[in-house]
């Protein structure tokens, strides 16, 4: 019997949200706490390697948030709104402008000169005009005006009878100082949320990024490490994976359906990864419903799914784009750490340098050039350096992944 056409359940796209979020659920009430502050003491900072679902989590934390009487505003942090003190300011006074641009205030307006002017009351909307109006008439510093923005911002808020507002931005391990061109907005991001939070408004920080997020926010400014609860997120339990998978289908039910065993093999190849989940879940699904619509799938067992076929495409459509570059000599030394024990978890110079010794001596590694090529590593995305001085791959299950490369390199 021909199994009917159904959509695919699963989503392996960038930030797409899952049709089932499984786990999750302790991270969700650390971010509930944080709601319940009368004063902000504590910003969030969400970080995790690419893949692990902050950006899906941040969008869950939307509705909790204006489910507890808070507003929302902000968006990707891309490179160019970090260029410029006046860039990240103007970004802020986009942010609240979505927020405010249905408040209206009363102004009063001149219409005519002369002896006899005629001055009328006129409601003008709070929108990004007005409040780049006060951003430009307010002297000082960038840090000064901005400030006075925010500050109107919220008395202007205040009557919507609001907790407050939190500024959400995504992808800002991005941010970043530029001390060669005299350029602060990191810090100066850090310095005016300080200074408004010291004044009672409640305008929260809620920055997601990757694990350099938080050691980059220190950097800037020590008293970082004070302003921010850090909310690290990772590879999911089986039992959620389980459920990430089986869940979907169940309750829409679908004509597939994925065995014990069938289910075990993704998880374990996933690793426990929200996106290898998602993706190897659309790869098997497609599969099995197409075994199903050709009456090739056994009646009883599970279906043979060509689990190597996957993985490579895995491989083409994630990883391979980050490995072409890396320099062949960045390449060896990789592949020298994907040979380490702990090569999923951290590693430091030292033990690099010793394994380095063992798999290519001919060919090994300094502990100085070791901590330069990881720097530059660092640079590309591909290492982080934790704030124990310790490193890790950035991309999750990357160690995998050169070990493929390697095993297929010498076939």
């Amino acid at each position: 019997m021909e199994a009917p056409n159904y959509a695919n359940p699963f989503r392996p796209g960038a930030g797409h949200m899952p049709p089932y979020l499984a786990g999750r659920e302790n991270e969700k009430q650390e971010f509930l706490n944080l709601l319940s502050q009368d004063v902000i003491l504590e910003n969030l900072v969400l970080t995790g390697l690419r893949g692990v679902g902050k950006t899906v989590l941040l969008d869950t934390f939307k509705p909790l948030a204006m489910q507890n009487g808070w507003l929302w505003a902000g968006t990707d942090l891309s490179e160019s709104a970090s260029v410029s003190e006046e860039r990240i300011a103007v970004r802020l006074i986009a942010d609240l402008s979505l927020v405010t641009s249905g408040i209206t205030i009363t102004e009063k307006q001149i219409l005519s000169l002369g002896f006899n002017p005629q001055v009328k009351n006129v409601n003008t909307p709070v929108n990004y005009d007005l409040l780049l109006r006060i951003y430009q008439q307010t002297p000082g510093m960038v840090a000064d005006k901005i400030k006075a923005v925010l500050e109107f911002g919220w008395e202007c808020v205040r009557s919507l009878k609001k907790k407050g507002i939190i500024f959400a931005y995504d992808e800002a391990q991005n941010l970043a100082d530029h001390s060669a061109k005299d350029e602060y907005p990191l810090s100066l991001l850090l310095d005016v949320f300080q200074s408004i939070q010291k004044k009672n408004i409640p305008f929260m920080l809620a920055l997601t990024g990757l694990p350099t997020l938080f050691p980059k926010l220190v950097e800037a400014r020590t008293f970082a490490e004070r302003m921010f609860h850090v909310v690290q997120i990772g590879r999911l339990p089986d039992e959620n994976s389980r459920e990430a998978l089986a869940k979907p289908i169940r309750d829409v039910k679908h004509p597939v359906s994925m065995g014990d065993a069938l289910i075990a093999q993704i998880i374990s190849i996933s690793g426990g990864y929200p996106y290898f989940i998602q993706f190897l879940g659309k790869e098997v699904y497609d599969v099995v419903l197409q075994k199903m619509k050709a009456g090739s799938a056994p009646k009883d067992g599970e279906i043979v799914v060509p689990f190597d076929d996957i993985v490579r495409k895995l491989d083409a459509d994630f990883f391979a784009g980050r490995w072409s570059k890396a320099t062949d000599r960045q390449r060896d030394l990789m592949t020298v750490i994907a040979s380490l024990p702990t090569s999923g978890e951290e590693f430091t110079v030292q033990e690099v340098v010793e394994r380095s010794k063992e798999v290519m001596p001919s060919l090994s590694f300094s502990a100085s050039h070791t901590s330069q090529m990881l720097s530059t590593l660092s640079q590309q995305g591909l290492i982080y350096k934790n704030r124990h001085g310790k490193y890790s791959f950035a991309v999750p299950l990357f160690d995998r992944f050169i070990t493929r490369q390697k095993n297929h390199k010498a076939e």
